[in-house]
């Protein structure tokens, strides 16, 4: 798979888990698909056994720059994306100073760029300094380079009804969408984990399930009463599953995302006292897990969102109580929805490029992220190892996080190459180069 001639043929992949079929890529579009298709001067993949997919869209990554940059920088935040399979990321807004106006969102865009690895969105804060008492400059970071159309407040939840609607009413006018980290804060004052059997077992303050769902409930309807888009992050209760479906069968413009660590972990871990565990909103029962997983079977639950959230180790290898919420995602994503949903037979490849790449893509509103693999196309394209093995080790990671929760799991699925914009950052399943931004000037 050596070289970088700009036209890439690839032989023979299974193009959504379907039938094997060739892809050219020329230009950083897909030129022509079919079977046994050559092209002078190409480099020649044999994708045989591999499948091919769009490439994968996150809703939901903390980059962590500008500000904290001893825990990640958009440069090792995008690298460990493209490892993933990613080729589009949209980066919170909770980094220091908060990304609550244009200067700020348009310094992290031109961080993205400069990185190549994937295509960088930025998030908007929701309200100033992520506070929850005056909206942020919503418009102006709207109409900014960054263009951005998703706003969130991520980690601190719009509890203010009133500012709730408003933001609602604002985004509503340039088509963004609101962001809700669901958690009633008085709910939830001091919580560690789940409120259930391990936390009154181990005597930790409980987070319960109602928290999550009484916000999801009075933003639905504040989302049908405006007309407007709201988006939910990072479901976790069986009970925020039922009211989202409920909001959807009325016809309530809702999306909603589940991270991997949901889909696979439990309370249970707790019990170790293992700070690696320690995630907003909490790890769940069981009974969530089955409930998260057939709600993004059936469709209620659009997208799955890393919450990549890598901490500095000293903020981890620490006492439960003092330690950071978070959990690295980027890397491991892929293979933990290969593990959950399709070898569990809940979806297919074909499902499986819904949730991770088109949905995320509509969400976010990118139009050349998440489209079909067909010619005249975007060449945002992944190569996948279906059969590969390997087990987690956060120390040979992309990532600066080392607080992923499953280190030493082995998990199946594995990223060959990924392809953004036609151009392989990845290819045998290593870094190869970033995207050449600045050498084309005028490149979107």
């Amino acid at each position: 798979m050596a070289g970088n001639t700009g036209t890439y043929l690839i032989q023979g992949a299974s193009i959504l888990g379907g039938e094997p079929a060739d892809l050219l890529i020329r230009d950083g579009i897909i030129a022509e698909t079919g079977n046994g298709l050559s092209a002078d001067g190409a480099t020649v993949i044999d994708a045989a056994g591999l499948v091919a997919l769009p490439g994968m869209v996150d809703v939901h990554t903390h980059l962590r720059e500008p500000g904290r940059e001893d825990a990640e920088t958009v440069e090792t935040g995008t690298r460990a994306a493209a490892l993933g399979g990613y080729t589009a990321v949209h980066a919170m807004a909770n980094s220091t100073p908060v990304a609550d106006t244009a200067g700020v969102v348009e310094q992290v865009y031109s961080l993205g760029r400069t990185a190549g690895w994937v295509d960088v969105r930025p998030v908007g804060a929701v309200t100033v300094g992520l506070a929850g008492e005056q909206l942020a400059e919503l418009g102006a970071m709207a109409d900014s380079r960054a263009r951005v159309r998703m706003f969130s407040d991520d980690g601190i939840c719009v509890h203010d009804p009133v500012l709730m609607r408003r933001a609602l009413e604002y985004v509503k006018a340039f088509d963004g969408v609101v962001a809700q980290h669901a958690q009633e804060p008085r709910l939830t004052a001091g919580a560690q984990m789940n409120e259930g059997e391990v936390s009154a077992v181990l005597g930790l303050t409980g987070w319960p399930a109602v928290a999550e769902e009484s916000i999801i409930a009075r933003d639905v309807l504040l989302a049908q009463h405006v007309g407007s888009r709201l988006h939910v992050c990072h479901v976790s209760t069986a009970g925020s599953v039922e009211i989202i479906r409920w909001a959807k069968e009325r016809g309530i413009n809702v999306t909603a995302e589940v991270t991997p660590h949901h889909l696979l972990l439990t309370d249970d871990l707790v019990r170790s006292y293992d700070p690696v565990y320690k995630v907003n909103p909490p790890l769940r029962t069981d009974a969530d897990v089955q409930a998260l997983r057939a709600g993004l079977a059936d469709g209620t639950i659009d997208v799955v969102g890393t919450d990549h959230a890598p901490h500095p180790s000293e903020h981890k290898e620490c006492e439960w109580a003092q330690a950071a919420m978070g959990m690295t995602g980027l890397e491991t994503a892929l293979s933990v929805v290969q593990h959950t949903m399709i070898e569990t037979g809940l979806m297919g490849w074909a499902d499986f490029a819904r949730v991770t790449s088109t949905a995320a893509a509509r969400i976010g509103r990118l139009e050349d992220q998440g489209r079909p693999l067909e010619a005249g196309e975007p060449a945002n394209v992944i190569l996948v190892d279906p059969a590969a093995r390997w087990t987690v080790d956060p120390f040979r990671m992309a990532t600066m996080g080392r607080n992923s929760p499953f280190k030493g799991r082995e998990l199946p699925g594995k990223v060959v190459a990924t392809f953004f914009k036609g151009h392989p950052t990845v290819l045998d399943g290593e870094l190869n180069t970033p995207f050449p931004h600045a050498a084309s000037a005028g490149a979107a």
